[in-house]
């Protein structure tokens, strides 16, 4: 893949506009892991004292490894991120393929570009890998702010009070090896309706969180 995508953010403000590479993770130079490391630390780094502990030895990702990335750049660097990994999980009893999004960063001096722009991008890739579904989570805190960015402008389906359980990317004798967390769920319909999306309010993951 590993292609400059031809939409950017130009004309949302007086910034400059956001270039988007889309990439296969076998594409990524260690460079490239060398700059978005330092940039999900200072991304991650000022939401709590922990967050930017896993980008650590140049490390550019957290639990899962993403499959695909969609990174936009501007004249300072990186700006934007967004990943994404097809995998299965199981919803209620019904096992589904998914493409997972998630690892999503935007610095700190971008907040207004926003996770729309990162979705409009990704869009497009997962319609050409021919998942049924797009996947991903976020805290129930931001429920009304994630419905305003995806929900209210079609570009996802937001279903709130999911509890999903993931492994824990690493072993820990005094915890256990997987956690449930309480979250708000956004399912992006690719090559199958919403309407196909199995019933059910718990999600395995089996596997780390993206």
């Amino acid at each position: 893949m590993n292609m400059i995508a031809p939409g950017s953010t130009r004309g949302v403000s007086a910034r400059p506009p956001v270039r988007w590479r889309l990439c296969w993770e076998n594409e990524l130079q260690i460079a490239d892991h060398i700059e978005l490391s330092d940039f999900f630390r200072k991304t991650y780094g000022p939401t709590g004292e922990f967050n930017a502990k896993p980008f650590e030895g140049h490390r550019s990702w957290a639990g899962a490894r993403p499959e695909i990335r969609a990174i936009g750049y501007d004249d300072r660097g990186v700006a934007i991120h967004i990943g994404a990994l097809r995998r299965f999980i199981k919803v209620g009893e019904v096992d589904l393929l998914v493409a997972e999004l998630g690892l999503y960063g935007v610095r700190p001096d971008l907040e207004g570009l926003g996770i729309s722009h990162s979705i409009r991008v990704m869009y497009p890739v997962l319609r050409d890998l021919g998942v049924p579904f797009g996947f991903g989570t976020v805290r129930s805190a931001l429920q009304k702010h994630i419905t305003r960015l995806l929900g209210r402008q079609g570009l996802a389906t937001v279903l709130p009070g999911l509890r999903v359980r993931s492994a824990r990317p690493d072993i820990y004798l005094t915890v256990p090896p997987t956690r449930v967390e309480d979250v708000v769920g956004l399912v992006l319909p690719i090559a199958r309706p919403m309407s196909e999306w199995p019933a059910g309010e718990m999600i395995e993951r089996n596997g780390p969180e993206l």
